[in-house]
């Protein structure tokens, strides 16, 4: 669809869910969650481009991103969607409410940075993995078990990848990771996302690991200048939220969407 690989989950009739994976990963990355999410929505999974099963795109940029999916959107006929963001996927969320607010009914990041300046130290063996002079090597060699220990290496916590998650991320080439981490760094410093979402008439939840490896924990107050923002900090958990409490963190989101639901979503139309 549009070129990007697009998974649907639960009744078509129900309210639509969309869920954007981060850098690297695909909508596979949602597994752990899928299944409580979809009894009560119309659940979407998009590979966005370069990731996953879908091919890559002329621009990694985050608004190029954005836009494409939005098509998607257009093309399923949905609006006043509930859009989910982890971590660099939170970019593509926020900007998908940029350009087309008809479009998202509320917003919802999970393990999002607010801007470069709150990024930590990366674990080890992500610094091996992307960076020279090492990197690309290591990256086209990498086994099932490295893959596996790259995405743990970022939770607070022992946590189970599914199989579906690790063969996605092996399909995603060392080139695409770092262009879309070029563009995701250019779109946080050209303006911060809490000063974008500040701008927005949407609702936001954000949801962050007290114990993210990835970013600052304490900068998910950084939100807070979001007028009607949802925070939520989970006590010992990291940056992987899905896999570390699924069970905690799909209840978030239901809890989230059915309140927007009951009190209804105030929309910005295009010229406001």
């Amino acid at each position: 669809m549009r070129g990007m690989h697009v998974v649907r989950d639960g009744a078509r009739e129900a309210p639509p869910l969309l869920l954007i994976h981060g850098s690297g990963a695909s909508g596979a990355s949602w597994s752990p969650v899928v299944a409580a999410l979809a009894g009560h929505h119309h659940v979407i999974r998009v590979d966005l481009p370069g990731c996953g099963q879908s091919p890559p795109p002329p621009s990694y940029d985050v608004p190029a991103q954005a836009s494409r999916v939005a098509a998607v959107l257009d093309d399923l006929g949905l609006r006043d969607v509930a859009v989910v963001g982890h971590s660099s996927g939170g970019y593509v969320a926020t900007a998908l409410a940029e350009q087309r607010p008809d479009l998202v009914g509320s917003v919802a990041l999970i393990s999002s940075g607010p801007h470069l300046g709150a990024l930590l130290p990366q674990p080890l063996i992500l610094r091996v993995l992307l960076g020279p002079p090492f990197g690309r090597l290591i990256w086209s060699r990498r086994s099932d078990s490295v893959i596996r220990r790259g995405i743990q290496a970022t939770a607070a916590r022992p946590v189970e990848v599914p199989g579906d998650a690790v063969a996605d991320f092996r399909r995603t080439s060392y080139d695409a990771f770092r262009a879309l981490s070029r563009c995701n760094a250019a779109y946080l410093a050209e303006r911060s996302v809490p000063d974008r979402l500040a701008a927005l008439a949407v609702p936001v939840l954000v949801v962050f690991g007290a114990a993210d490896p990835r970013w600052d924990p304490s900068s998910a107050h950084e939100y807070e200048v979001v007028p009607g923002v949802r925070i939520e900090l989970l006590s010992g958990v990291g940056h992987l939220p899905v896999f570390e409490v699924p069970e905690t963190t799909g209840g978030l989101l239901s809890g989230w969407t059915s309140r927007q639901r009951a009190v209804g979503t105030p929309h910005r139309t295009r010229d406001a």
